[in-house]
């Protein structure tokens, strides 16, 4: 009875003690307030999946896959996720605040907590107002100190995964270089076109009701200049925006003109068909304010004259024709209407 006794109890021990053998997937829940979408996608190179979003905002799912770095993709907004398998990761968000909201739980949620973070940080130096340097040397400076502070604080993280902070210490210099040639881009074109400058002006452009504008028409006004394209996903983001703002101003001594770039070359070699695109969108979107067509796409006088060679772009002229900003503020950026309120 003895020797039945100990092997009972030699195999309980061996049963409690044996180890569960790792997962090979992670688990992924969460829940979104304020969706934006009936999905979610989780993606990285070579792998994407597809998650379905309850009615509350609430969604699970298991994913098998490599350790590493994915994108998380609402439908509107993104983020990072750090997975591996045997992770148990809860997550919770609201939309109407997206990244500040981003909170973790579970297997796994050190490390992503720590990329949540991470993009706070990455917001608050790199999101300041270079768009006001300058110089070049202003720019550079203001960059390089704002590059140390993010080593520093990528270096306190003693406990978060290696893959993670060096991936961050790799993408810092393509980032910061990124900055210098966009801003220093901004303080070359203003440069060029300083403010009390003549505007490049565009004559007899084509008006969607009718007739032809240009810019001699409009004298007396300020007249703010959205470049624009059907094709133009940033551009289209603008829209809402760009109403409000309209709708804030409408009274006001400033004509908001939206000047489209569609040609051939975006329409199947037809200029009909971008003309086409051009005004179904007007009238889909009923979008108000002047709108133009610019009769040779990006080779269009006006367009030339800026060296615009990317959309959206955002030019505000005084009544006399002057340049007031050749790159000003986007109708969804705040500054945009403090600017206008300082002017009108």
């Amino acid at each position: 009875m003895k020797k039945m006794l100990l092997l009972v109890a030699i195999s309980v021990a061996f049963t409690a003690c044996k180890e569960e053998p790792p997962k090979d997937y992670v688990t992924f829940s969460g829940k979104i307030t304020n969706k934006n979408s009936d999905t979610i996608k989780i993606t990285s190179k070579g792998y994407s999946k597809t998650i379905a979003v309850n009615e509350d905002g609430s969604f699970s799912d298991t994913l098998k896959l490599e350790r590493g770095l994915y994108s998380f993709y609402d439908g509107t907004e993104g983020t990072s996720l750090f997975l591996e398998n045997g992770y148990e990761l809860t997550m919770t968000l609201d939309t109407e605040e997206f990244d500040e909201t981003i909170k973790y739980e579970g297997i796994g949620a050190g490390n992503n907590n720590y990329l949540a973070e991470q993009t706070l940080v990455q917001e608050k130096l790199f999101d300041a107002d270079y768009d006001g340097m300058k110089t070049e040397a202003e720019l550079s400076a203001a960059l390089d100190k704002a590059a140390a502070e993010y080593t520093e604080f990528i270096n306190a993280a003693a406990d978060i995964d290696t893959m993670i902070t060096n991936s961050s210490r790799e993408r810092l210099d393509g980032m910061i270089n990124s900055y210098k040639r966009y801003y220093g881009g901004i303080i070359a074109l203003r440069n060029e076109f300083p403010a009390g400058s003549p505007s490049p002006t565009f004559v007899g452009y084509e008006n969607y009701k009718g007739g032809t504008t240009s810019l001699a028409d409009l004298k007396g006004k300020y007249v703010y200049v959205d470049v624009w394209a059907t094709w133009c996903g940033p551009c289209k983001a603008e829209i809402p925006s760009l109403k409000k703002v309209e709708a804030d101003f409408h009274d006001k001594n400033i004509a908001f003109v939206s000047m489209s770039i569609d040609d051939d070359r975006r329409h199947k070699g037809s200029w009909d068909k971008a003309k086409e695109s051009w005004r179904n969108m007007i009238a889909d979107k009923q979008l108000g304010g002047i709108q133009i067509f610019a009769p040779n796409g990006w080779e269009s006088d006006f367009i030339k004259g800026y060296k615009i060679n990317g959309i959206p772009r955002f030019i505000l002229i005084d009544p006399d024709g002057n340049v007031v900003d050749p790159n000003a503020p986007r109708p969804s950026n705040p500054k945009l209407k403090e600017m206008l309120e300082n002017l009108i």
